[in-house]
C-alpha cells in the first residue's frame, strides 16, 4: 500500500509517497481519520528530543482497522480505534505491577520499521505511531476500540492529550473530594487536568497561564480561579484561596523547567508536586531541596497519565457520550495532510488547543 506521509525532519515538513509494509506477529494495519498535532510531535521535529531520522510521527490518532496480523486477538478488521503510542507486552514487571505505560519490553516494530520512502530507506515509527499518514501499522496493544457514534476528530483526543491530563489527577495525585488543585499551563493537557479535577471533586481549581484568552476557556473547562502570572502574584492568590495552607496537588502541564520550581511554591507541606509537560532532553529545573524535605511534599514524574489504555479510553468515551467530558471544544481547527505545517505554526503561536489533521473518505 502506498500512503502520503508527512515525514521529513525540520522546517517546513513535507507529503511523500511511501511504501506500508504489511502487519507482522501482533501487528495491525489502520487507516487513519483523525490526528491531532501535539507538543510532542514538534518536540520530536524541530530537534529538541533528538533521535534518528528520517521519521514520521503523529501519535494523537483515530482511525479504522484495515488488516491485521497473526496473532492478534484484540481488534478486527473494520473496528474504530483509537491509536496510542503507548505500547504494552503485559509480561515484564512495569506491566505486572499495573504501570502499562512504562512497559519496559521489545516490540519487533520497534526495531523494524514498516514505512519505507520510494528510495528504499527506512522510516522511523515517530513516537511509537507515525499517525501524520493515511495509514500506519501499529503494535496491538496501542490500539483500543471506540463506540462506532463517536467523531473520530474527538476520539484521537483521547490517545494521548485526555488521558495524559486527566490520568495525572486521577492515577498519579489520586485527587479526592475536596481537594485544592493548581493547573500550571491551560494547553490541551491543561485543561484535561482542569476537567480531571472536576471530575474528581476538586473543591478549589485553580488555573495558571500567561494568555487571558487561554484562562478564559480553563473557566468553562472547570476552573473556579484563573491567574495571569504575568502580573499576579501566583503564590499570594493560592494562599488566600486555600486559607493559607497551598495546594494538595499542582500539576505542571507545561514543558517548562521553570514551571516545576514554580509548581514547588504552591503546594502545601505533604502535598503533591506532579510534573506532566515534558520539556527539553537538556532542561534541568532549579528546585530547593529544603522545600522538599522539611515540608514533606511529594514530587512525581507523569508519563501519559500513567495510563492504562483498555480501561482509561473506554471510561473517557463513555464520558464524553453523555456529555460529561468536553471534547468538542478541545479542537481549534481541522487540515488537510498537506497544510500540517500551518497547524502547527498556529499550535506554535498559542491561537489553537488542538489541530487536528482530517483525512477524507475514511469510513
Amino acid at each position: 500500500m502506498r500512503a502520503a506521509i508527512c515525514y521529513a525532519y525540520g522546517k517546513p515538513l513535507s507529503v511523500e509517497e511511501v511504501t506500508l509494509d504489511p502487519p507482522q506477529h501482533g501487528e495491525v494495519q489502520v487507516r487513519i481519520a483523525a490526528v491531532a498535532v501535539c507538543h510532542s510531535d514538534v518536540h520530536r521535529i524541530r530537534g529538541d528530543w533528538k533521535g534518528r531520522l528520517p521519521i514520521v510521527v503523529g501519535h494523537e490518532a483515530a482511525g479504522i482497522v484495515e488488516q491485521i496480523g497473526p496473532g492478534v486477538d484484540t481488534v478486527a478488521v473494520g473496528d474504530h480505534v483509537a491509536v496510542s503510542m503507548l505500547r504494552s507486552c503485559g509480561r515484564c514487571a512495569q506491566c505486572l505491577a499495573g504501570s502499562p505505560a512504562l512497559c519496559e519490553g521489545t516490540f519487533a516494530i520497534g526495531r523494524e520499521s514498516r514505512l519505507h520512502n520510494q528510495q528504499g530507506d527506512a522510516l522511523l515509527h515517530g513516537l511509537n505511531t507515525a499517525a501524520f499518514a493515511e495509514a500506519t501499522v501499529v503494535h496491538q496493544s496501542q490500539l483500543v476500540r471506540i463506540p462506532t457514534n463517536m467523531a473520530m476528530d474527538e476520539a484521537a483526543l483521547l490517545a494521548c492529550g485526555v488521558i495524559t491530563g486527566v490520568g495525572a489527577v486521577v492515577h498519579a495525585a489520586q485527587v479526592r473530594p475536596g481537594d485544592q488543585v493548581v493547573v500550571i499551563g491551560t494547553g490541551g493537557v491543561g485543561l484535561n487536568a482542569v476537567q480531571g479535577a472536576a471530575l474528581a471533586g476538586a473543591l478549589h481549581i485553580i488555573a495558571l497561564d500567561v494568555l487571558d484568552h487561554k484562562l478564559a476557556v480553563a473557566r468553562d473547562f472547570g476552573a473556579t480561579a484563573t491567574i495571569n502570572s504575568t502580573r499576579d502574584d501566583p503564590r499570594q492568590i493560592v494562599r488566600d484561596i486555600t486559607a493559607g495552607r497551598g495546594a494538595d496537588a499542582v500539576f505542571v502541564t507545561v514543558g517548562n523547567a521553570d514551571a516545576i520550581a514554580q509548581g514547588l511554591t504552591l503546594v502545601r507541606a505533604g502535598g503533591t508536586l506532579v510534573i506532566v509537560g515534558l520539556p527539553r532532553r537538556d532542561a534541568m529545573a532549579a528546585i530547593s531541596a529544603y522545600e522538599l524535605a522539611s515540608k514533606g511534599i511529594r514530587m512525581q514524574g507523569c508519563f501519559m497519565g500513567n495510563a492504562r489504555l483498555t480501561i482509561d479510553v473506554p471510561w473517557l468515551a463513555s464520558l464524553a457520550l453523555r456529555g460529561q467530558l468536553k471534547l468538542r471544544e478541545l479542537i481549534t481547527g481541522h487540515y488537510a495532510l498537506d497544510q500540517i505545517n500551518d497547524a502547527i505554526a498556529a499550535m506554535e503561536r498559542g491561537e489553537a488547543l488542538r489541530n487536528v489533521i482530517m483525512f477524507p473518505n475514511v469510513a
